[in-house]
């Protein structure tokens, strides 16, 4: 079960505390953060200068989510990080590797990845186990195979993202 939870957690992980931004080349001053960012923040206090701006402002928009989120957000936000940090610098590796694969798919291609996601999670745990095992139990090449037909079995792209017809004037 573990296996199957990591990449969500990293892509999860990845959008609540990275979020995407602009890196600013300026950096962001120490003084601009309001308040309740300060508070978050306050153990980064007297090295905030020295961090990469684009850190600081990954920071900042951090502790701005959450200041927003509720108790129970927070407590899901901070169970998620414990269980990152737990993890071995390989597997952290590979999640990030993972999640920047996705953060590359179209817009729809994400959207589908996420279906399916909540497709699985919905499932009854007896079943979702059945499906990691069958998983577990293939072959590279039986797994190529069936990614290969997932993707012949997918509806086509919306009429916006279909290549232009080649036409010849002649």
């Amino acid at each position: 079960m573990k296996r199957a939870v990591r990449p969500l957690l990293a892509a999860v992980l990845g959008l609540v505390l990275a979020g995407p931004l602009a890196a600013q080349s300026a950096g962001v001053p120490w003084e601009s953060l309001d308040p309740e960012q300060q508070q978050v923040l306050s153990r980064l206090e007297s090295t905030w200068n020295s961090l990469p701006p684009e850190r600081q402002a990954r920071l900042a928009a951090g502790a701005r989510r959450w200041a927003s989120m509720s108790p129970e957000e927070r407590a899901r936000t901070q169970g998620r990080f414990r269980r990152w940090q737990d993890l071995q610098p390989e597997e952290r590796a590979r999640l990030r590797q993972q999640f920047e694969r996705f953060r590359e798919l179209s817009p729809e291609e994400q959207a589908r990845v996420r279906r399916n996601f909540r497709r699985f999670r919905d499932l009854p745990p007896e079943q979702r186990e059945q499906l990691r095992e069958r998983w577990r139990e293939m072959t590279p090449e039986e797994r190529q195979r069936l990614r290969e037909q997932r993707r012949q079995h997918r509806p086509p792209p919306p009429p916006s993202q279909r290549p232009e017809p080649h036409r010849h004037d002649d």
